[in-house]
């Protein structure tokens, strides 16, 4: 919850809806009325008029899907496949076949910078955050047991300064768990620039394309702008920090726009993006393309109970690094058992579109063994995919999950279930890496 949430106005709007909701049917998706419009990012009115439909978290309003022309900008709710689901299908098409253009501006983004910043960083992440300029860390920060309490990214921009990327949701929490740890520090300060630092995502395979058309003094090759790195590059009359990662799977780039120059950098991508079939995506295709792709949604998959080995995150832990962080010991400790008897799996439902949401059962050789954590409609693996915890009395590999009979229960009918901890899309991510 965000300090504007608990104003006079916010609550009385919005408690009287979410007590009328009470008894009335959960819909899946379904976006509040009430307290609407607080918090819009400078393209809102510009994507609106490109038939953006839009939903709510954390206050900000973002395009959850776009309704071609002729479409009602409105949802129609349902347990099933929703009104929304082609448009959807046809966003997460484009963002595989040419290139898609996402609004990010949501993402959370902190600046970190001081003689101590790089140490304060070190100490609260599990990946080394000390590497070479213009470098990009995924990393989280854990507590003491090893449980992860923020998932995010760190950007090297200087030698003392650091700009942390996290999910929209966590602004609040992660501001306050940074600032804790670097009032402790002599010499580190941190400073919030979400809403001053509007971000725009290109994905897809002609990404480098449309990039290299607006910004041509920058090589935008494998050699010269390598996956896990950030340029400053110029598009249009604006200074533009480009990161080269991604959170749907492809081939893209993460825009970082100072705000007054949002609307222009918006301009250039549109015009230069027709000759491209530009296609704007929303929150619902990066939903699903994330849950191809095996990425975790913290809150969801992961938190504060899960560590880094329970959710397959081991590639994310920089174990001999010369700084001492949080959760190190925990972590060697379950390091030293061996596999985990918990375990975040990858699940494809076999011969039904049922749809996965939250907490269905996992049903391991007839017995429940966990729960779905998220799940969604993959459109470019043409099936229903979710992701949850299994839990065992022995350790969990991928030759025990090969030789388990998995059902995910829906509806209080089970439905045959693939089983892997690798994603069902891209998994060597020969098509990120392209």
């Amino acid at each position: 919850m965000l300090p504007f949430q608990g104003g006079r106005r916010y609550l009385h709007d919005r408690t009287v809806e979410t007590l009328g909701l009470l008894y009335k049917t959960h819909w899946p998706f379904y976006q509040y009325t009430t307290a609407r419009g607080a918090r819009r990012t400078p393209f809102h009115d510009r994507l609106k008029e490109e038939g953006a439909v839009y939903g709510e978290l954390a206050g900000w309003e973002r395009p959850n899907w776009f309704a071609p022309k002729g479409v009602a900008l409105e949802y129609e709710y349902s347990y099933g496949k929703q009104n929304w689901f082609p448009h959807t299908a046809r966003e997460c098409r484009a963002t595989r076949d040419g290139v898609a253009l996402y609004d990010q501006s949501t993402m959370t983004k902190f600046m970190v910078e001081g003689r101590d910043a790089l140490k304060v960083l070190e100490t609260m992440s599990c990946n080394r955050i000390d590497v070479p300029l213009n470098r990009l860390v995924y990393t989280q920060w854990l507590n003491e047991r090893g449980g992860i309490e923020a998932d995010l990214t760190v950007t090297r921009i200087g030698e003392s300064r650091f700009m942390v990327v996290s999910a929209a949701v966590t602004q609040q929490r992660d501001f306050n768990h940074l600032r804790c740890h670097a009032e402790r520090a002599e010499h580190c300060f941190v400073a919030d620039l979400t809403a001053g630092l509007p971000m725009l995502g290109v994905m897809g395979p002609r990404s480098r394309e449309l990039l290299q058309k607006v910004a041509p003094h920058t090589d935008f090759s494998n050699d010269a702008f390598p996956f896990g790195t950030s340029q400053l590059v110029e598009i249009g009359y604006a200074p533009v920090r480009a990161s080269r990662i991604t959170y749907v799977g492809e081939l893209g780039w993460e825009l970082y726009i100072p705000g007054e120059f949002a609307l222009h950098v918006y301009e250039q991508l549109r015009e230069a993006g027709a000759a491209f079939d530009l296609t704007l995506a929303g929150m619902h295709a990066m939903n699903a393309c994330r849950m191809e792709k095996a990425y975790r949604h913290w809150g969801d998959d992961i938190g504060v109970e899960d560590n880094n080995l329970e959710a397959g995150l081991g590639f994310s832990v920089a174990w001999n690094k010369p700084f001492d962080f949080i959760g190190r010991e925990a972590l060697l400790r379950q390091k030293a058992r061996g596999a985990p008897t918990k375990r975040l799996v990858q699940f494809r439902l076999v011969d039904t579109d049922r749809l996965l949401y939250r907490e269905e059962p996992i049903i391991v050789n007839g017995k429940p063994s966990g729960s779905i954590t998220s799940g969604m409609y993959g459109h470019r693996v043409d099936a229903s995919l979710g992701m949850g915890y299994v839990r065992a009395g022995e350790p969990i590999t991928a030759e025990w999950i090969a030789a388990q009979r998995f059902e995910i229960e829906i509806g209080w009918e089970r439905y045959p279930a693939q089983a892997q901890l690798a994603p069902f899309y891209d998994p060597r991510s020969e098509r990120v890496k392209a």
